[in-house]
């Protein structure tokens, strides 16, 4: 999943980064308003950490501006000033949630995870394709019962599959939401982890979740029946 961090404090912005990292998040950071309204407009998250006290825009006026613009990306407050009234404003211009500083890392993700289930459809904690299973907040995978070892990208690809199932995704759109750089027309890294991800969720006798489509792209595929698209 992809997070935008805006936050000024440079240690505290990377002490985020660095540990939702560790969770297995995809994370982007912004270390003013301007920028974080700008990338938070121009990019899909799936879910924002915001500052109130930033230079450019402070965090009141960036929440504004993205849900008067239709945004309904969940966002998480952060702030040192935890007044009643701070609050208040802050649920009241759309905040999901509001957490002040200085807070404890296991609280930031254990409301992270909650302000994503309530804006999800599928409140489940568990992302399912056939007999494959992904754990969300264990960030573990198993198939047939058996625990499947992911590094942190495998993770981020599988869980982005999953999520999307059905649904046929192009490789620029995987390279944006998975990696954080822009997509690279030439480059194969995509198709290497697809490589890597089937070498450890197929097995001989079954055939691949993953569908790759001509020209396109992957789709995770809910139907094994389908003839696949080389």
């Amino acid at each position: 999943m992809k997070i935008l961090v805006i936050e000024d404090e440079r240690k505290v912005a990377n002490f985020i980064k660095h540990g939702l990292e560790e969770e297995r998040y995809t994370v982007e950071t912004a270390t003013d308003g301007i920028e974080g309204l700008e990338m938070a407009m121009n990019n899909q998250f799936d879910a924002i950490l915001l500052d109130v006290m930033l230079p450019g825009k402070d965090g009141f006026t960036i929440l504004k501006e993205l849900r008067s613009n239709g945004f309904s990306t969940p966002i998480l407050m952060l702030t040192a000033r935890g007044t009643t009234e701070d609050r208040v404003q802050g649920l009241d211009l759309g905040a999901d949630d509001y957490l002040p500083k200085p807070f404890s890392f296991e609280e930031l993700t254990a409301r992270l995870r909650s302000i994503m289930r309530r804006s999800s459809s599928d409140k489940s904690t568990k992302l399912k394709c056939n007999d494959l299973e992904l754990d969300t907040i264990s960030h573990t995978a198993y198939r047939f019962g058996v625990e499947i070892e992911l590094t942190t990208k495998e993770y981020s690809l599988l869980e982005y599959l999953m999520r999307n199932k059905n649904r046929i995704l192009s490789r620029s759109t995987i390279t944006q939401h998975v990696w954080k750089h822009n997509f690279d027309p030439e480059s194969n890294i995509i198709d290497v982890y697809i490589k890597r991800l089937r070498s450890k969720i197929d097995r001989d006798d079954t055939k691949p979740l993953i569908q790759s489509i001509r020209g396109v792209g992957y789709r995770m595929r809910e139907n094994t029946n389908e003839e696949e698209v080389i």
